[in-house]
């Protein structure tokens, strides 16, 4: 799932869209022990020229304080796209220093603490977000994030009952909710997500990860859903990307951790870095090595 961001923060008054067409190949793939497997794509020509059209646009321009800060973000959006976390955080930074109310930058910042394990940070940046637009609906996605890898279970459920009543068509917004409520009440989340499966459309590639989920599809026949009704080269790698992070979510609850494994290390080989799938696949790993580690319980006499 990419996140989406508020058209008004972003920097396109100088055309770049113009300047940044491009193609990419469509993925290899072949089949291994019933996973469907790709060859990552090469980062985008296009992202290539832009960044190197806001490099130039920043390095020679005069620019408003306001122009700044906005390419600083854009340049910003594409490095994070790319994998290039630092120095789109380096961007973010600079920009909110020129320009305080970007709520965007607060949301990047608060999600690479969410990564880091800075939860209180995360927590205050999301707050921050919310603050400054408390439409921004995806920061409630965040926020909630943050607060269940912070065994913040109950309020991080709420910020997702939140997000999912902004827009119950989604089904993303059902999968997440249920991810979470799971972990205290697996039996009432479950009827829950099958009552909330009524609203989403049928067709929808996340509607059938929620029929996954449900047990009304097979991991062969999601996968092979993931290769129908392709709009895009990139479309059946970034489905790839979520159906590997959800089937290692469904593999840690009924205790096949190196099966988890595998998949969430099939989800980082996508490089689809801008996806909430790849960017806390590192945290399921995490996890994960944390159970694994544990010591055993021992029994009293």
């Amino acid at each position: 799932m990419k996140l989406r961001f508020p058209d008004t923060l972003l920097a396109v008054t100088l055309g770049l869209s113009l300047l940044t067409t491009g193609c990419s190949s469509t993925p290899e793939r072949t089949d291994l022990e019933g996973k469907m497997v790709v060859v990552p794509p090469m980062p985008e020509y296009k992202k290539e020229v832009t960044l190197a059209k806001l490099n130039e646009i920043l390095g020679t321009m005069e620019l408003s304080p306001e122009q700044r800060a906005r390419f600083l973000y854009e340049r910003g959006v594409v490095y994070d796209s790319v994998g290039l976390r630092l120095l789109a955080r380096i961007d973010f930074h600079q920009a909110l220093k020129i320009e305080p109310q970007l709520a965007d930058a607060y949301n990047f910042l608060g999600i690479y603490y969410t990564q880091e394990g800075e939860y209180e940070s995360a927590y205050e940046a999301f707050d921050g977000v919310l603050e400054l637009a408390p439409d921004y609906d995806y920061a409630f996605l965040n926020r909630g994030i943050a607060l269940y890898y912070g065994d913040r279970n109950e309020l991080a459920v709420g910020d997702l009952q939140t997000f999912y009543q902004l827009q119950p068509q989604d089904g993303y917004r059902a999968l997440w909710l249920y991810i979470v409520d799971s972990e205290t009440d697996p039996e009432s989340a479950l009827a829950n997500l099958a009552e909330h499966r009524g609203t989403l459309p049928d067709g929808a590639w996340s509607s059938a990860l929620v029929d996954f989920y449900l047990g009304r599809l097979t991991k062969e026949q999601l996968f092979d859903l993931a290769k129908a009704d392709l709009t895009d080269p990139t479309e059946y790698i970034e489905r790839l990307c979520e159906a590997y992070f959800y089937l290692a979510k469904r593999e840690m609850t009924l205790g096949n951790y190196q099966e988890a494994t595998n998949y969430l290390k099939l989800a980082l080989a996508t490089n689809i870095y801008d996806f909430v799938e790849h960017r806390y696949a590192r945290q399921e790993l995490q996890k994960i090595r944390s159970i694994l580690d544990a010591p055993a319980p021992t029994e009293e006499n």
